[in-house]
């Protein structure tokens, strides 16, 4: 079935309901019966009122493609759901990457048809692959419609077909949007790349590139950080590629997105996937930006084969010397660098010696994140008309670079390290929330659902293949208190800052010496006091002798044997205030006594009082 071509200029609002002929709808023939709340009234319901199932299948540029549809459906009143059994009508949002991807999404639509649910189908695969006997009499939507979704959902409910697959202007990106993760926006910077890889199905779906303008992404950087989101990632393609269509490049836009981030560093930027060859000219600039306080040190870069000849066969456009130059470039101009790479093993013509280079190159870096996939052949690629290698031997040599891989222990070394981790998610088991480092390495911790969305130092307390695992050894107040922005362990000390030069450095009471003002509206305390303490005393600051009770009584708490002698003087040089302070006390519990004993006195009466009069 052929695209029925969009009728309304490509400014329409969001949600704006169109007469028919406007979304190019087909009517079924034979229209499904509509779900009905109400058994009583079989009648329509009232657009805007239905629940949706959204799912998800693919990147994370398909991830916030789905979390822009579900923000507009919820804004024009529908409710988003994550359980399909309770909703009216299904949107699958599809990825073309793989074939055991697509295969999902097509178990998925039997289900639906099963269930009686109204469906639509969005993303890559309709995009790429629009005669798909799957999709047939199913609603359609392709990746630069995603503005249009509320009109589709809207005439999909009514039992009509809609098809809007025509590429116009890029989605806007201050659409409404509802994130799968509050605390993490996922900015697409681009759509589509510059490549021409031979197994590639993704250019089919998303084309040729196309850059959205440095100022409408600083523009959306302003306005996620408002919203308290924690985490930016930069998403696309091949993020390396960016600008080059619209004059600019990616050290510019990293730069102005960077002047953007909080200085104390409670938003973090992480920066997608990028090809070597967009990367190469930019290696230096980059590896300046990925030094910044505020970005991980981490970048995707995929190499996808060892074999210069396996190279030229995928058409990549680059070398494995080359691949080579962007791994040592980084690793050797960014401190703590993480890089993470893709291998496909078995691709059409790819011999045992080729194999071996890949095996061997995987050693020599020792990736602690490697996505190891076996090839499948997407219909419309050059690759799909290849000489396949046998299947028996693309999953052998599956399992042995898998093995390799899985031997590697990339974080041994970390335990007793103190770091900075930024915590975001929930782990899978539900006990762990899931931090990152700035060399975005996973640390599980156990906390409170509170520490969501907050940066935390962490002692590694020991480390598995795939993360490392840490306690919390002080709370996000003090750490973005006490963290200097361009020092990630300063926050393991409550005294690393100017304080520590102040004389008055070890009275619990605000420090009133010549230092900056940022140091006078701290407390500056010694350094064996409780953190915990700390934080009261800073709550209770204007009462002045609860305060000072306070202070001695965790100073006598840490003072163990070791710490006798400095106890000692502590006691002898406070002595007059200890006693002045427990005359404070005296005198107020006089004084409450005395109030408490009126109060009764005064009750006694008027009760003898009432009672007198009632009698008379």
């Amino acid at each position: 079935m052929e695209d029925i071509e969009d009728l309304v200029g490509a400014g329409a609002p969001p949600g704006l309901r169109l007469p028919v002929t406007a979304v190019g709808i087909k009517p079924k023939r034979k229209p499904k019966a509509r779900l009905v709340r109400d058994p009583v009234d079989p009648g329509p319901q009232v657009p805007g009122t239905q629940t949706i199932y959204v799912k998800t299948f693919g990147c994370s540029h398909n991830q916030s493609d789905s979390e822009y549809m579900a923000g507009q459906l919820s804004a024009f009143g529908y409710a988003v759901t994550e359980d399909p059994q309770e909703a009216d009508l299904w949107l699958i949002n599809t990825c073309t990457v793989k074939s055991p991807s697509q295969s999902a999404m097509t178990t998925l639509i039997s289900k639906c048809k099963t269930a009686k649910k109204p469906l639509v189908v969005a993303g890559c695969v309709p995009q790429g692959s629009r005669d798909l006997k799957e999709l047939e009499g199913i609603s359609i939507i392709g990746v630069q419609q995603i503005d249009r979704v509320v009109e589709v959902v809207e005439e999909t409910l009514k039992g009509h077909e809609v098809r809007l697959l025509s590429r116009k202007t890029l989605p806007s990106l201050d659409l409404p949007k509802v994130r799968k993760n509050k605390f993490i926006e996922i900015l697409p910077i681009n759509v589509g790349c510059l490549g021409a890889c031979t197994y590639c199905k993704t250019k089919h779906a998303r084309g040729h590139l196309g850059s959205y303008m440095v100022e409408s992404l600083v523009e959306r950087v302003r306005t996620v950080i408002s919203e308290g989101v924690k985490e930016i990632w930069l998403s696309s393609e091949d993020t390396g590629a960016y600008g080059r269509d619209i004059g600019t490049n990616l050290p510019l836009l990293l730069n102005a997105i960077i002047a953007e981030l909080p200085p104390d560093r409670s938003t973090m930027l992480r920066i997608g996937m990028t090809n070597p060859p967009y990367i190469l000219e930019h290696l230096k600039d980059i590896a300046k930006v990925l030094c910044h306080p505020c970005v991980y040190s981490f970048l995707h870069v995929p190499v996808q084969s060892g074999s210069d000849s396996v190279l030229t066969a995928m058409n990549r456009e680059y070398n494995v010397n080359e691949f080579r130059k962007v791994v040592d470039t980084l690793k050797e101009l960014v401190p703590g660098m993480q890089i993470a790479t893709d291998i496909i093993c078995g691709f059409p013509g790819e011999t045992d010696e080729d194999f071996a280079q890949t095996v061997s190159l995987i050693k020599e870096y020792q990736f602690a994140q490697v996505h190891i996939s076996q090839f499948y052949p997407r219909p419309g690629t050059p690759a799909a008309r290849m000489k396949k290698v046998p299947s028996t031997v693309v999953k052998n040599r599956s399992r042995e670079l898998t093995t390799v891989f899985e031997s590697f222990s990339p974080y041994q070394g970390m335990e007793g390290q103190i770091v900075r981790i930024w915590i975001t998610e929930i782990a899978t088991d539900g006990i762990h929330l899931v931090g990152h480092t700035k060399g975005y390495i996973q640390v599980l911790v156990v906390a409170p659902e509170s520490m969501l969305g907050t940066s935390v130092n962490s002692k590694i307390t020991s480390v598995g293949r795939w993360s490392a695992f840490g306690e919390v050894i002080d709370t996000p107040a003090m750490v973005n208190k006490g963290t200097h922005p361009e020092n990630p362990k300063a926050g393991s000390s409550l005294h690393s800052n100017s304080c520590n030069s102040c004389e008055c450095s070890r009275d619990p009471e605000p420090c009133q010496c010549r230092l900056p003002e940022s140091c006078v509206q701290q407390t500056c305390t010694a350094s064996h006091v409780d953190p915990i303490d700390i934080v009261m005393d800073r709550n209770h600051r204007g009462r002045n002798f609860i305060g000072s009770i306070q202070s001695l009584l965790v100073r006598k708490r840490s003072c163990g044997p070791e710490k006798k002698s400095e106890c000692n003087t502590f006691k002898s040089s406070n002595d007059h205030q200890t006693e002045g302070t427990r005359r404070k006390l005296v005198a107020v519990d006089y004084m409450l006594l005395s109030g408490m004993a009126l109060s009764f006195l005064t009750s006694v009466v008027l009760l003898i009082l009432i009672s007198s009069k009632m009698m008379s």
